[in-house]
């Protein structure tokens, strides 16, 4: 489907200008105009978007898939807020996921609900959900103009004077910022809105990548900067070609920081071309990312076989070794070859390499004489190595493929009933601007719609301009 949107240049004067055409700022002018009419009031509504299509983050979303909400209720829900949890409790139950899911199946499309009660377009396509978006906002009166950079912003008296990069300006009652974070540049998320902010007064909590690959040491040719920052385009070591590619499902991780237990998570992990991704590695990021950006050491101890005990592993595996040894089919192997088996046995064929390079400890050679050497499989050691596999952490992947952005416009300064600054009338925050964040799965999504739901309604309980 072709998205029309409307495109003005002029200087214009408008009651609700949204800056930001992204998830929330798109629920954001929707909401304010849907608003509006319900009260019978006359409202001029625009969003501003700097790219030439708005929601270009939502595109990328779930892999294209667009997990947009998840249908936990609030006390599930929130556990996986990693902050400001209690801020957003008012805008989610204004807005609960249920709702979400209605709005959308309400402008004709349809939704799905997988595992883990992630809710998406039954079509899997993510530009369906910009797609009903857009068509909602405009159906609803809201001018959407695209290619429109802001470039600077000013608040005096009872009005806010927003000038473009074109030359032009425009006037409003109420300003929405909905600018998102820094993660992901190339979808226009550049921090723009945190500087405003912080030039009108507010207080912008220290900003890092969160849902993000952790780079272990020795898995990319390149050392990280000063900030542990390694692009996730540096190439990989041999060690990394190993291991990229290789999935682990139901594996319990354990975060280290500094040796003391941080985080830990079960479930599935990846190994891909930026470091350790998957599930359990974006859920232990935001702790990891944090403690290397202030200079603490971090690890992750990745336990493969949770469900029993070192002693009970052990046994099973060397159990497994004497029915290899008695398996004719072994009679002609070698140590190695029958060790190769025996890990066959314990992991995906496609992680054999990369366990042995991380744990050469697992075979022993004793030299008897100079033609005589005895390979030793060391079975203790694998079963250690299964239940603590562990690996130093050299960086993690920046803003170029985070997911989301920790940190933010401070929410001390926001009312959450409204999402109104408490430093400037007139002025809302919603989305990944501010300092809320949360896991993967559909959460952070409905946290961008549900603080963009509030900030338009309360924006629109006002008396339109002249």
């Amino acid at each position: 489907m072709t998205i029309f949107v409307n495109i003005f240049s002029t200087n214009m004067k408008y009651d609700v200008i949204v800056i930001g055409g992204g998830a929330s700022g798109l629920m954001a002018a929707y909401s304010a105009a849907a608003t509006a009419r319900s009260k019978a009031m006359d409202i001029r509504v625009c969003v501003l978007e700097k790219m030439p299509r708005p929601g270009r983050k939502i595109m990328i979303t779930g892999k294209g898939r667009c997990n947009f909400t998840n249908l936990k209720e609030w006390g599930d829900f929130s556990q996986h807020i990693r902050s400001g949890a209690q801020f957003v409790r008012a805008a989610w139950r204004g807005l609960t996921p249920q709702n979400v899911i209605d709005f959308f199946e309400g402008s004709g499309l349809p939704t799905v609900v997988e595992r883990g009660d992630r809710a998406f377009p039954q079509s899997h396509r993510a530009s369906d959900i910009v797609d009903a978006l857009v068509r909602e906002c405009q159906g609803a009166g809201v001018i959407i103009q695209t290619e429109a950079e802001v470039v600077s912003l000013n608040a005096g008296g009872d009005q806010f004077e927003v000038r473009l990069a074109d030359g032009g300006t425009h006037k409003c009652s109420r300003l929405i910022i909905a600018t998102g974070g820094l993660s992901y540049p190339g979808t226009g998320s550049t921090g723009d809105g945190l500087h405003w902010a912080a030039d009108l007064g507010h207080k912008v909590t220290q900003t890092f990548p969160s849902l993000t690959a952790l780079v272990p040491e020795g898995y990319k040719t390149a050392a990280p900067d000063s900030s542990r920052h390694i692009p996730r385009e540096t190439p990989l070591s041999e060690f990394g070609q190993k291991l990229c590619g290789v999935s682990l499902k139901n594996i319990n991780a354990t975060l280290l920081v500094q040796g003391s237990v941080a985080g830990e998570e079960f479930g599935d992990i990846d190994f891909t071309d930026g470091g350790i991704e998957g599930p359990v590695g974006f859920q232990l990021s935001r702790k990891a990312v944090k403690a290397m950006i202030n200079g603490s050491r971090a690890s992750l101890l990745l336990d493969l076989k949770p469900g029993v005990s070192l002693t009970e592993l052990t046994a099973r595996i060397k159990e497994m070794w004497d029915e290899i040894g008695r398996d004719p089919r072994s009679a002609r192997m070698r140590e190695k070859e029958r060790c190769r088996v025996l890990l066959g046995k314990l992991m995906p064929w496609d992680l054999i390499s990369g366990f042995s390079a991380a744990h050469p400890e697992i075979i022993t050679l004793e030299r008897r004489g100079r033609a005589d050497t005895k390979v030793w499989i060391n079975l203790v050691s694998i079963a250690k190595a299964l239940k603590e596999w562990r690996f130093e952490l050299n960086g993690y992947v920046g803003w170029e493929r985070a997911v989301v952005t920790a940190g933010g416009v401070s929410i001390d300064e926001i009312v959450p009933k409204t999402m109104e600054s408490r430093l400037v009338p007139g002025l809302y925050f919603c989305g990944e601007a501010m300092d809320i964040d949360a896991d993967t799965g559909g959460y952070n999504l409905q946290l961008a719609f549900c603080t963009g739901a509030l900030a338009g309604r309360s924006a629109a309980s006002f008396s339109p301009a002249e």
